[in-house]
């Protein structure tokens, strides 16, 4: 019985780890249902862009308040955290405080005293967090895509974060040994008082009540960001490493349709034979894309990565007037229907089966497509580097290469390049006539 407590920790620290795997495996599967797509070139400029922007944050200070808050959350809770190293120790070993064995107090103290601080100021920040969103109501997180789950789902990583931060206080502030080394208790020697009444083997109780259910409430939350937005915590960094470094809004030419305009204009070579010479592995399966399956996998990481923090949106000028685009809307629509396809393919056994759903018209209207201004406004805002741009454009090559289903002004326009060379229905021998005007 003596072992018992270690047992249980182990017996839970691998479930936790262990679903935790399972899911990340089928993280990964999901995300490679997507084509493949080179991005290997210039590692040096993805590194720096990984570096700032993931790790230093870079994007989102450009709003001030909000990117001061989630600095302060983003350092302090991934510091904090740093504790369940000697959490997992003790747990396994039965030990208690292993790191007073490891360093000097004065260096312990230190490191616990730092923690118990930034749980203060984590906690404060979660608050404001939480007021901005439920009591102001920022209007980006009241868009009609904010659904109940949305809106929820924001709540509960608030509500953890909180939970975590006062357990954490809770732990130390009980700790009769650890209070009584008088270092390392920057806060939690200002709440030990509030237990004061009790007897030390109830303070022992609650001790380790909290501990226990601060190394059970990290597990649930690392499971739980698989089915959170909070899953750009760790997809930031793989996102803002693969983000794409040509300009922003560059249309990326389909090689097979390149190489038959080239044919098209040269006059010497004969269309037909040099047809003849080619292979049908020139000609992709499918024009653009309707489903999930046909974007490629950054787009698909991007979709898992997507935080629903609304900056697109806002900085959207359809959507400022009143079109029914929602860049957020197309990456949080992507990221259930890749879930949908995932859950399809885990209940037939590894084989998707066709349920005559995709991501086009079911998920994503044609309306939202064609509403988009192709500004970019909504990757420059993104504080991860999330491209929905890239998204509407292939699904609008889509319904223009397949489905020859593009808008009467837009379908006008290229009758006009077609036959006139100009977008204007001018006669050819005059359409340069506006030049002079």
């Amino acid at each position: 019985m003596e072992y018992l407590p270690n047992i249980c920790f182990a017996v839970v620290l691998i479930l936790g780890i262990g679903y935790f795997t399972k899911n990340v495996k089928k993280l990964i599967r999901n995300i490679k249902l997507g084509q493949d797509v080179d991005v290997s070139d210039n590692k040096p400029q993805r590194w720096k862009n990984m570096l700032m922007i993931a790790l230093g944050q870079s994007k989102m200070v450009k709003r001030p308040i909000a990117g001061l808050l989630h600095i302060i959350v983003y350092i302090g809770f991934v510091i904090i955290n740093i504790e369940i190293l000697e959490i997992i120790v003790d747990g396994l070993l039965g030990t208690h405080r292993i790191g007073l064995k490891v360093f000097p107090t004065l260096i312990y103290g230190f490191l616990i005293g730092t923690f118990e601080v930034l749980a203060v100021l984590v906690f404060i920040a979660v608050i404001l967090f939480w007021v901005r969103r439920n009591v102001i109501k920022l209007q980006r997180f009241w868009k009609s895509e904010m659904t109940s789950w949305p809106k929820s789902d924001a709540n509960y990583i608030l509500y953890f974060e909180m939970v975590l931060m006062t357990l954490f206080l809770v732990m130390n502030a009980t700790d009769v040994d650890f209070q009584a080394l008088q270092t390392g208790n920057t806060i939690s020697r200002d709440i030990a008082p509030w237990f004061s009444g009790l007897s030390e083997s109830n303070l022992h109780f609650v001790e380790r009540t909290a501990w226990w259910f601060h190394i059970l409430g990290i597990l649930v939350f690392l499971n739980y960001l698989y089915f959170s937005k909070h899953l750009h915590i760790l997809l930031a960094f793989p996102n803002t490493f693969y983000a794409k470094l040509t300009p922003k809004g560059q249309f990326n030419n389909l090689e097979a349709v390149t190489k038959e305009v080239k044919l098209m204009m040269d006059p010497n070579v004969d269309p037909f034979a040099a047809s003849a010479e080619g292979t049908e592995a020139d000609i992709p399966a499918k024009f653009g894309a309707s489903d999930v399956q046909d974007l490629n996998w950054v787009q698909l990481l991007n979709a898992y990565t997507c935080t629903e923090c609304g900056r697109c949106t806002s900085e959207c000028p359809a959507n400022q007037t009143g079109k029914k685009l929602s860049p957020r809307k197309i990456m949080m629509d992507t990221r259930d229907r890749l879930e949908e396809v995932g859950k399809n393919i885990d209940a037939n056994k590894g084989i998707f089966r066709e349920d005559d759903k995709q991501l086009l018209d079911d998920y994503i209207s044609r309306e939202e497509l064609w509403a988009c201004t192709t500004c970019s406004a909504c990757i420059e805002a993104c504080p991860v580097s999330i491209d929905p741009l890239s998204i509407i454009l292939d699904m609008r090559r889509y319904l223009v290469m397949e489905q020859s289903a593009a808008p009467l002004e837009l379908n006008n326009m290229m009758t006009n390049m077609e036959n006139n060379g100009a977008p204007w229905p001018y006669n050819q021998m005059d359409r340069l006539n506006w030049k002079n005007e």
